[in-house]
């Protein structure tokens, strides 16, 4: 009898796997959005991918897959086995260039085939929104692939890749920032307006206070411990920049005449972009390969000592985790959930990102037989969201993924070690400037162009 019923939810599991969205989460997101559920899972996709990079390139990985016998080429060995197994490319920076690689090749693939979709009646929609388990097969049969790519110059190449990737993802961030900041200053103002309650002011008015204070003691410890009096020009000018945009856009997101345009502007948003200004200058700072400008712990990052070498000491020692790459995960987790769930008012924000107004109105809701309201779909009359622009974010995420969990060190194909670059340094500052400038456009844009709508 129980063998039956195990058999019975399989087959049922194994219909959902197959199937749509709402069916895949039902049990556990009722009266849920179908875009939302499909744009759960393929961020779920993402993140198990991401897991996996991280284990692979965990500290010691190497070593303990080299004491499995017959597994690893120069490890243990069974008599009459051949180990088969290059354990160098399973784990450390190159399996996370490989992981990744295979991540960002799936989601463009998919964000290929979504161009145009207009409605859950596309036959692509089908695709979109159905066929888990057959796409999971998809993303492991190009990982397995991924992992017979010969060495050469892939690594080298496809860094570059990852630096023009994350740079574009940084911005995106940036966008996801503000809106998420503009949601939450417009949502907190209309509580307090609505009941009178003093206690919503109080709130907006801490946090703002909480983000400026750690932007400020950011600055501080820059001064302190990444500059020194007669070195580290660079570091000097990147701080003393963004301090100063910093203090301009809190300027300009008071103004009268900004605040008329657009009364949900405030220093909330503005408090928040600085604080993230500062994590973004932060992070180019520990790519700084003078170490006198960067008082990072470094230490050697190859996890591949299969042949004993004569060590490089031109070469430079670095490490995989640090306190700015954990950070940068943090944010990007946040990032890509609330991508997922996001439901913006903002038309400036919705143009940017390919979506569509929040509001479920109009959502076309099924009762089930145990008495929960299911949505089955709400996209008949028009996607919510741009289904290719959704896997090219994911794409580019998948980059950032790699560049993060890399410390932005670019491979040296010679020494099978990683060395950090100036270019990693610029490319992070140009991306903070930029994304300074282009909030400073959110702000002044209204004025400059009244006859048009930025509601």
């Amino acid at each position: 009898m129980g063998a039956c019923l195990a058999l019975c939810s399989l087959a049922s599991c194994a219909s959902c796997l197959c199937g749509s969205a709402p069916c895949l989460l039902c049990g556990c997101c009722p009266s849920s959005n179908n875009s939302t559920v499909t744009r759960l899972v393929f961020s779920f996709f993402l993140l198990l991918g991401t897991m996996v990079s991280v284990i692979m390139i965990l500290p010691g990985m190497e070593a303990k897959l080299r004491e499995i016998p017959g597994f690893c080429q120069g490890g243990n060995t069974i008599p009459g086995i051949e180990n088969q197994v290059n354990c160098d490319i399973i784990v450390g920076y190159k399996s996370v260039y490989r992981m990744c690689f295979a991540m960002a090749c799936f989601f463009f693939l998919f964000s290929a085939i979504m161009i145009r979709v207009r409605s859950s009646k596309d036959p692509r929609a089908v695709i979109q929104n159905g066929f888990w388990f057959f796409k999971f097969l998809i993303l492991v049969g190009i990982t397995v692939g991924a992992f017979f790519i010969p060495d050469g110059t892939f690594h080298t190449v496809w860094f570059y890749f990852g630096v023009v990737g994350s740079f574009i993802f940084i911005l995106i961030q940036l966008i996801l920032l503000i809106d998420f900041a503009h949601s939450w200053n417009k949502v907190w103002v209309e509580n307090a307006e609505n009941s009178d309650n003093k206690c919503w002011f109080a709130g907006l008015l801490s946090f703002t206070f909480i983000l400026y204070a750690l932007t400020i003691t950011a600055v501080v410890l820059f001064f302190v411990y990444y500059t020194k009096p007669d070195d580290c020009t660079e570091h000097k000018v990147f701080i003393s920049l963004n301090l100063i945009f910093s203090v301009i856009i809190s300027v300009v997101s008071i103004l009268p005449k900004v605040q008329e345009a657009q009364p949900h502007s405030g220093l909330l948003q503005a408090s928040l972009i600085s604080l993230y200004t500062m994590y973004v200058t932060w992070s180019a700072m520990t790519n700084n390969p003078n170490r006198k400008c960067n008082p990072s712990l470094l230490s050697l990052v190859s996890s591949v000592n299969t042949t004993e070498s004569i060590p490089d000491t031109s070469s430079e020692q670095v490490q995989w985790w640090d306190a700015q790459g954990i950070v940068g995960l943090v944010i990007f987790l946040f990032c890509t959930l609330y991508a997922s769930i996001r439901s913006s008012s903002n038309t400036q924000v919705n143009k940017l990102m390919q979506t569509e107004e929040g509001g479920s109105a109009g959502i076309e809701v099924e009762v089930g037989e145990d008495g929960l309201r299911r949505a089955v779909d709400n996209e008949e009359e028009g996607v919510t969201y741009s289904y290719s622009f959704f896997h090219f974010h994911l794409c580019l995420a998948s980059l950032y993924i790699m560049m993060t969990l890399t410390n932005w060190y670019q491979p040296d194909t010679t020494t099978q070690a990683m060395k950090s670059s100036m270019p990693a340094v610029w490319v992070k500052m140009s991306s903070s400037w930029l994304g300074l400038g282009l909030y400073l456009w959110t702000l002044i844009a209204p004025l400059i162009f009244p006859d048009r709508d930025f509601n």
